[in-house]
C-alpha cells in the first residue's frame, strides 16, 4: 500500500536570474499543506507573491523522474 505525501513549494519566477524555489515542507494531507500556506502567506517575501505557493502530491517509494532529462543550454 503506497502513501501519498504533499510537498509544499514556493516558486518565484524571475526574468533575469534563476527562479527561486523553496521546499517549504512535506505533509501527510493536502489540508495540512494548505494550513501551512495560511500560516505563511502574510510573512515577508511570501506576502508579495501569493501565487507562488504550489502543492505537489507524490507517492512514497515511487520514482518521479523515470525517463531521465535533457540539459537546457
Amino acid at each position: 500500500m503506497s502513501e501519498t505525501v504533499h510537498l509544499l513549494w514556493f516558486v518565484q519566477e524571475r526574468n533575469e536570474h534563476e527562479d527561486l524555489e523553496l521546499l517549504i515542507g512535506v505533509y501527510e494531507g493536502e489540508a495540512a499543506a494548505l494550513a501551512a500556506v495560511d500560516r505563511l502567506r502574510d510573512k515577508p517575501g511570501f506576502v508579495d507573491f501569493p501565487e507562488g505557493f504550489q502543492i505537489h502530491s507524490r507517492e512514497l517509494g515511487q520514482d518521479s523522474w523515470t525517463e531521465g532529462f535533457v540539459k537546457a543550454e
